[in-house]
């Protein structure tokens, strides 16, 4: 039997052999209790798998991390900045890309093979290096920092994205933690975001890379906020292997529990992130059911999350169940109508492809709660997905048109 639990104030330092720090390096605006520093450290090297950006325009972090992954190599540290995203900025970006993996191993004690780097904020500006220089000795490294990285990593996010579960099966007990960033820029087109796993399982590498895909396509491929992609977006999971199991391979007794798990961590990180989306009051969840298959429930889930009609309708309490047809209608699926169902926040609003009469008041007061679900039946098949988003509110516009004044 496997037992999968949430450890009640997790982070990322929570499995064993992991250790973070943070500071405040100047790279942005200074204000009370502000981070834009932190360095996450295992004291065995690492395993590790990634997804990036699918945008063609790459941050310099990108870059390294991507050709660091192909060399695969192992890992034993990450540096993170907020507030630059060293995008756009030639090859003295990807010089100081460089020169920042070699700072931290320098101040650790490792190679500058070892170290991946991230960067999110503002684009086309270069990372200030002294100042970073001079922050990466002020990061004190514990096992209790993962708190402050979650904070470290934040741009516009209003609070810290942080998970652990621990797993227990009767082969192997292992611990699986997370913390993300993301409140814009966000879009299901593979990792819109800044995302660190670790886990103190043994892991082969193939399946570490597999298993990675896997939940990033059942978590934070299916959020949105915005329709925008970030050419900083980055998931990486590091595994140390202290936990002292059997390595996990394909087709292994822990390979499902570790799948089930990882799966758990990235859906509560994706839904955290869609839920504190820019300017947003609400979270919406849609389930499309009965898809020809889980493709095409993916797709349509997906594009009616991401509909800014959808998702003006829910911040205004409108049960306007049409806005949620015509999404589907254009997500280029197969659809019949006339086996359509649709149901708003519990309230069953197109039953066989014709509108229900329901009491809009209650829909309305059904559709002011912080979590809104929408459940699309098409009735053609098995096929199910659930894709996360926000509402879409006038403080997503005032937030990013002032973003870099």
């Amino acid at each position: 039997m496997t037992i999968i639990e949430t450890v009640t104030g997790g982070t990322v330092t929570t499995p064993q052999g992991f250790s973070a720090g943070a500071t405040y390096a100047g790279i942005k605006k200074k204000g009370e209790n502000v981070l834009d520093l932190g360095i996450l450290y295992s004291r065995e090297p690492c395993v590790v798998a990634g997804v990036f950006t699918t945008n063609k325009i790459k941050s310099a972090a990108v870059v390294v991390n991507q050709q660091r992954l192909q060399n695969k190599g192992k890992v034993s540290a990450i540096i993170v900045n907020s507030g630059c995203a060293n995008s756009s900025t030639g090859e003295q970006g990807l010089a100081d890309a460089i020169e920042t993996t070699e700072i931290v191993a320098k101040a650790i004690g490792i190679e500058p093979e070892e170290v991946l780097v991230a960067s999110t904020g503002v684009i086309g500006v270069r990372l200030p290096m002294k100042s970073l220089r001079d922050g990466v000795n002020q990061v004190v490294l514990s096992p209790d920092g993962g708190h402050d990285f979650a904070r470290a990593i934040m741009t516009t996010d209003t609070a810290p994205k942080e998970v652990t579960v621990a797993v227990k099966t009767k082969d192997a007990t292992f611990t699986i933690g997370g913390v993300a960033k993301g409140s814009g820029m966000i879009h299901p087109n593979l990792a819109t975001m800044l995302v660190f796993l670790t886990t103190d399982a043994a892991v082969a590498p193939d399946f570490l890379s597999q298993a990675l895909r896997e939940a990033a396509n059942v978590s934070f491929n299916m959020i949105s906020v915005d329709g925008d992609t970030s050419p900083s977006d980055t998931v990486l999971l590091l595994a140390n292997g202290i936990a002292e199991n059997k390595s996990i391979s394909s087709g292994s007794p822990l390979a499902q529990p570790f799948q089930e798990a990882l799966n758990q961590v990235c859906i509560h990180l994706a839904k955290a992130i869609a839920r504190d989306g820019e300017g947003a009051t609400k979270l919406i969840e849609v389930t499309v059911k009965g898809a020809i298959n889980f493709e095409e429930a993916r797709q349509a889930a997906r594009t009616i999350v991401s509909s800014n009609l959808v998702k003006a309708a829910v911040y205004g309490n409108d049960p306007n169940w049409g806005r949620v047809t015509a999404a589907l209608g254009r997500s280029g699926i197969e659809v019949n109508e006339p086996k359509l169902d649709v149901t708003m926040a519990a309230i069953p609003v197109l039953k066989n492809g014709r509108p229900l009469s329901f009491d809009r008041q209650t829909a309305v007061t059904a559709l002011e709660q912080k979590e809104v679900i929408i459940v699309v039946d098409l009735h053609l098949g098995n096929a199910e997905a659930t894709a996360w988003g926000c509402d879409l509110t006038e403080q997503y516009v005032v937030i990013n048109s002032a973003y870099t004044t």
